[in-house]
């Protein structure tokens, strides 16, 4: 039994290395069925189908987008209509002051629009995934240093309802992963 990090530290979860994409892939697909929540794939490379071996749903983020982008859009229309309709109707040369005046503030929605989307997606996108994070527990394992280059790792997360450290290590060893190690977190 292998162990990476302060010893002391609570343990973070237990990591297994797998040879190739298509081993990582059908564990993962076990580790699925198993019934695990907290667990993550790591790969040198994006391996397709990866999601759904995984069982991951979409994103909410598309969602947060589009609610930013109305939010920005809704500004813009707030912010030039009600001062040129209602607080400073000021007719120009015979030009409206009504709704027939939108064509003047289309660059301006838009760019609202575009750029409130933009930033909700940017904080939404670091907030979801929990960054910025300075360090994480599976840096702690010298192996996970290979996962840049040509190895595959799966970690399952000790706060998972599931997780029990015997249990999780023989799962991992019936699926074929090498170098089962308990790792601690910081």
């Amino acid at each position: 039994m292998s162990t990476a990090g302060n010893k002391s530290a609570p343990v973070f979860g237990i990591a297994a290395e797998f040879s190739c994409a298509r081993d990582l892939y059908h564990a993962a697909e076990k580790i699925r069925d198993a019934g695990f929540r907290k667990w993550d794939v790591f790969s040198p490379f994006p391996i397709h189908g990866m999601d759904e071996a995984m069982g991951m749903k979409r994103s909410l983020l598309g969602k947060i987008v589009f609610l930013g982008g109305l939010t920005g859009f809704f500004t813009a229309v707030t912010l030039e209509f009600v001062p040129t309709s209602f607080l400073y109707p000021l007719i120009v040369a015979g030009k409206p002051t009504n709704l027939f005046t939108v064509p003047a503030f289309f660059p301006i929605m838009f760019e609202l629009t575009i750029l409130i989307s933009a930033f909700t997606a940017v904080f939404g996108m670091l907030i979801m995934n929990g960054l910025p994070r300075l360090n994480h527990a599976l840096f702690n394992w010298d192996r996970f240093k290979k996962v840049t280059e040509d190895k595959f790792f799966v970690a399952i997360e000790s706060g998972d309802p599931k997780f029990s450290e015997r249990s999780v290590r023989d799962l991992l060893e019936s699926l074929g992963g090498t170098n089962v190690t308990t790792i601690h977190g910081d």
